[in-house]
């Protein structure tokens, strides 16, 4: 399955190209809106993007009223990225939804962090829904496997690996921070190794289902995410300079596994790992729910 990574299409306003997807991840909904952070927060830089948009959003209450009922319309699954500043918020907002997968953003590297832990986090939406959730965590986690293990343990149903890296770029001419807020989220092709050991680790520990992302540019870029273990792909900052990148990373993604040998691309899911493993039978797949 492909979809977007959070924040990087507006099904709205490109609906075809969120059509083209398996599944439209919305950017990340928090209690209350937010204006996001001071510009400039988007950043080109050689080989990749920095961003620091700091979570806007029209908030809870607008985006159940207006947004997602708009979204159902795409007539594909609905995921929705849920963000917050305690465990309360990210288990309020759980609570208020329905039909949909949660994908609960612990990872957001462009705003202050709830003090809670992931598991925490994870723990606290499982009291408040039986949806499925899924946990995205950071790439800088000190042992990220051990987080994967402790969201399994808290009631995660699947992982997303891997959000954006902290990162920096400098003016070429005043050597000043190119974002307004200095620190920004660093997404494109360069973060795909870090994804790859994110996913990796992961999956050697843990028996959910993973969304693997980060530097996907290519269809051999995604089914060197399935063979590290990741049973769907998401796809993130290609979509700023190719709406066609759904359709074609699918059509590379079938010649590449036909190359190896695969007669279809998520019998590769594992491949890395020395045998390739069912990607919806060995694993603990949620069923995905109909919107």
């Amino acid at each position: 399955m492909l979809l977007n990574a959070s924040g990087c299409l507006d099904a709205l306003t490109a609906p075809e190209v969120a059509r083209s997807l398996d599944a439209y991840v919305t950017k990340t909904v928090t209690p209350l809106p937010r204006e996001g952070n001071e510009p400039p927060r988007i950043a080109e830089t050689l080989h990749g993007m920095l961003n620091s948009i700091g979570l806007q959003n029209p908030g809870r209450e607008r985006f159940s009223a207006e947004t997602l009922p708009r979204l159902r319309h795409l007539g594909i699954p609905i995921w929705v990225s849920v963000g917050g500043f305690s465990a309360t918020d990210y288990a309020q907002t759980c609570e208020a939804l329905a039909d949909v997968t949660i994908e609960l953003n612990l990872s957001c590297p462009n705003v202050d962090e709830a003090p809670e832990s992931a598991a925490e986090i994870v723990a606290a939406c499982r009291a408040a829904t039986t949806l499925p959730l899924y946990a995205k965590l950071s790439p800088a986690l000190p042992d990220i496997a051990e987080v994967a293990r402790a969201a399994e343990a808290a009631g995660a149903d699947g992982l997303s690996l891997v959000n954006t890296i902290r990162g920096l770029a400098l003016d070429e001419h005043t050597l000043r921070p190119r974002l307004a807020r200095g620190i920004g989220g660093y997404s494109g092709p360069m973060l795909k190794p870090i994804a790859l050991a994110a996913v990796y680790a992961c999956r050697r520990a843990t028996s959910l289902p993973i969304v693997g992302m980060g530097g996907v540019w290519t269809g051999r870029d995604a089914l060197e995410l399935v063979a590290a273990g990741a049973n769907d792909v998401a796809l993130g900052t290609v979509l700023f300079s190719d709406p066609d990148a759904p359709a074609r990373i699918r059509a590379e993604l079938r010649s590449e596994a036909d190359a190896l040998g695969f007669d279809d691309p998520w019998e590769a899911v594992g491949a890395a790992h020395g045998s390739a493993l069912s990607a919806r039978t060995t694993l603990k797949i949620p069923a995905f729910l109909p919107n």
